[in-house]
């Protein structure tokens, strides 16, 4: 981000970054920077919070007035001290046949679609994977969970991407699932430790893992702390 802003500032325009790690946004020295302390994946601080959001942007656009390189810090802190958990009863069963982690997944389509239709696809699914291929990349990696070889299982690409994907489709659904935004790594720890899916993709982790596949193919398919 700080590269390409000094690559759009020799061409003459002003850029601004906004980064929630003060050590990265420091070092990496963008021509404007202002460092929001905020939870990582809520960049303008607090959702549902217009008034806020506006506060952060006035903030970053009053860094153009500045004659030279600049680093200020939001007056405001945001903190997620991991308790907050995301409150939605997952669907039920509907297909007793199918692996509970791809019926779980073929039930949540429609909170999905709600929450598509009301919030609009800004984390969901679509990057790697579309939203109806879903269920069938879920179930590529229950095949790694119970040993498949992961470039045998039909992983559609990239496991750490596609896996993106799947967290993104749970966690727009949970959207359409709760009464409340959750705060940034909620719907995260909701989706690895209370959905079907979440635990098959640990699982497919662990298990390439100990099949000796080489730690960037299976490190990134969920947060470095699971």
């Amino acid at each position: 981000m700080s590269t390409l802003a000094h690559v759009f500032e020799a061409e003459g325009l002003a850029t601004i970054a906004l980064g929630s790690q003060r050590k990265q946004i420091e070092n990496t020295a963008p021509p404007r920077g202002l460092w929001c302390d905020f939870p990582l994946g809520r960049p303008l601080g607090k959702p549902g919070d217009p008034a806020f959001q506006h506060s952060v942007l006035a903030h970053a656009f009053s860094l153009l007035e500045a004659d030279g390189p600049v680093f200020e810090e939001f007056a405001e802190a945001i903190f997620d001290d991991g308790t907050d958990v995301v409150a939605c009863t997952l669907p039920p069963r509907f297909d007793p046949d199918a692996h509970p982690a791809v019926d779980e997944a073929v039930g949540l389509r429609p909170a999905y679609d709600r929450a598509i239709e009301k919030f609009g696809n800004r984390t969901g699914a679509g990057r790697v994977v579309a939203a109806a291929d879903i269920p069938g990349a879920v179930e590529a990696f229950t095949r790694v969970a119970d040993g498949t070889p992961w470039k045998e299982a039909g992983i559609p690409g990239i496991p750490a991407r596609v896996c993106q994907d799947i967290r993104g489709y749970y966690e727009t659904a949970a959207l359409g699932l709760s009464d409340h935004a959750p705060t940034a790594w909620a719907g995260t720890r909701w989706f690895h430790e209370q959905t079907q899916a979440g635990r098959t993709i640990l699982a497919a982790r662990s298990s390439m893992q100990a099949a000796g596949v080489k730690q960037p193919i299976w490190f990134y398919m969920a947060p470095g702390d699971l």
